[in-house]
């Protein structure tokens, strides 16, 4: 039986989506080296909903960017859908980016000259997907985050909230295997952070895409399958994380442990 393929052509892998291991990544600060990441090993699975939680200087945002080819580690190796990313040329770099991975920045990184439609549009028309299809998409997804009658509407004339909405649109709508989000909720205030939570545990649900946040933001951790805590570029805790789920069976609560067994309170 021939495999699976995505979207961009590759085969599917039978293994994790994310694997990193022995992650290593050293700053010059003028005659001083940071250590932002001292050996991380961790591994991802598709569908997950997972939060890198730590305080400010622990390696959260790092890891992100390796994980999202945005940098390059100092040592280690990370893998996507089975492939090295060390051996991948950049047009191959570039080429996962586009079709396996979506960002959620903490600062939205929206085009300022485009309208909500045209932002989300913007990564479809990269990928070359044909204009019907992409507008048709574009308007879906933002009637999806609850953007129904804003499409016409540029970055400025809408609010924190709702540009934050149109980033997960356009991380969304081009059907990407995981979502890196950092720290989404940073600028945002508790009801249209909640909201926003709310909303991606309903796409993470529905669509099956993978996400992966970086946070010290409670609400977030509250509604995390599985959390990761990072301190000083180390890996001290991998666990359940708050959010829980009713057994269809017994009707009672469970909740997954970071190895996805269900572990009864």
């Amino acid at each position: 039986m021939s495999p699976t393929m995505h979207q961009d052509g590759s085969p599917c892998p039978a293994g994790p989506l994310v694997r990193v291991a022995g992650l290593v990544k050293r700053y010059r600060q003028e005659s001083i080296v940071v250590e932002a990441l001292a050996g991380i090993d961790l591994e991802v699975a598709g569908g997950e909903f997972l939060a890198l939680v730590g305080p400010s200087g622990s390696g959260k945002t790092t890891l992100l960017n390796l994980i999202g080819c945005l940098d390059t580690p100092t040592a280690g190796q990370v893998w996507i859908d089975g492939r090295s990313v060390e051996r991948l040329s950049r047009r191959e770099l570039a080429r996962l980016r586009l079709y396996r991975i979506g960002f959620i920045f903490q600062e939205y990184n929206l085009i300022p000259v485009l309208t909500a439609l045209e932002n989300v549009e913007y990564v479809m028309l990269l990928q070359g997907v044909p204009a019907r299809e992409r507008r048709s998409r574009a308007r879906e997804m933002l009637a999806e985050v609850g953007l129904a009658g804003m499409e016409q509407r540029r970055p400025a004339q809408l609010s924190g909230g709702q540009q934050q909405r149109v980033a997960v649109a356009r991380a969304i709508v081009s059907r990407p295997a995981i979502v890196l989000a950092d720290e989404p909720t940073a600028n945002l205030d508790s009801v249209s952070g909640a909201a926003l939570l709310d909303l991606m545990r309903e796409l993470n649900a529905r669509y099956g895409v993978t996400f992966l946040f970086s946070t010290h933001d409670p609400m977030v951790m509250a509604r995390a399958r599985r959390i990761v805590r990072l301190h000083d570029g180390r890996i001290v805790a991998d666990e359940a994380g708050g959010a829980r789920e009713t057994t269809e069976e017994t009707g009672e609560d469970s909740r997954e442990d970071a190895g996805g067994q269900t572990a009864r309170p």
